[in-house]
């Protein structure tokens, strides 16, 4: 999505700490919502819509509020789209719907959960793959309204396919609740091919792009 949400090569931003605290989060409520997350009860809820609803975010917010309090607020919002429970209830913290609360999960059971969820998204495809390891490509690069894996930055650049990665569903359907099974590669980018030529020579970045996101050069 061509909004504030897409930041990847923004410049601005001032400088990025690197410097790991040693904690897994900086406050108790971060991993109360991260606990949240991990145990939702939403079936339909996939990572491409999960992300399509962060999108929705209004950018002055998004810019403003902690990482997790917009997973905060994306999990409210996806309860709410199901039917779970109301917006009026999520605002005042009480519903009047009766729920099993469940049994409290140990961290046996967190981990157990981890390694299940542990997973391939590979799919059928009903074409062959366009391309091949070594084949030349280009980007698209027209703006995309909707949740989209191809980040602005790499739009209307040539790289180099260095893997096939089989077929998986699309992302920018999967988040419109349309599965759509299409090819997915690995390319290469030269760094100055992305940032110009004040970039290193020596560097590259890959990143994982569907087949309808490239045309051969």
């Amino acid at each position: 999505m061509d909004t504030v949400h897409d930041l990847g090569g923004k410049d601005g931003f001032g400088v990025v700490d690197v410097h790991d605290s040693g904690k897994p989060f900086e406050h108790d409520w971060e991993g109360r919502m991260w606990a949240l997350s991990r145990s939702s009860r939403l079936p339909s809820l996939t990572i491409d819509w999960w992300r399509h609803v962060v999108e929705r975010i209004p950018p002055a917010a998004h810019m403003s509020i902690p990482y997790f309090e917009k997973w905060c607020l994306t999990e409210l919002a996806c309860y709410v789209d199901a039917g779970e429970f109301t917006l009026e209830e999520a605002v005042s913290g009480h519903t009047e719907q009766q729920a099993d609360a469940g049994k409290p999960a140990t961290v046996a059971d967190v981990i157990a959960s981890n390694r299940a969820s542990a997973k391939t998204f590979e799919v059928v495809a009903d074409v062959e793959a366009a391309f091949n390891v070594g084949h030349r490509v280009e980007t698209r690069s027209h703006s995309v309204a909707t949740h989209t894996r191809l980040p602005a930055y790499a739009r209307g650049r040539v790289g180099k396919v260095l893997a096939q990665r089989g077929a998986h569903p699309l992302a920018d359907d999967s988040a419109q609740g349309v599965e759509t099974p299409q090819h997915l590669y690995t390319v290469e980018f030269s760094a100055r091919e992305l940032w110009g030529d004040d970039a290193s020579p020596h560097d590259t970045v890959a990143l994982d792009l569907w087949e309808s996101y490239l045309v051969s050069t």
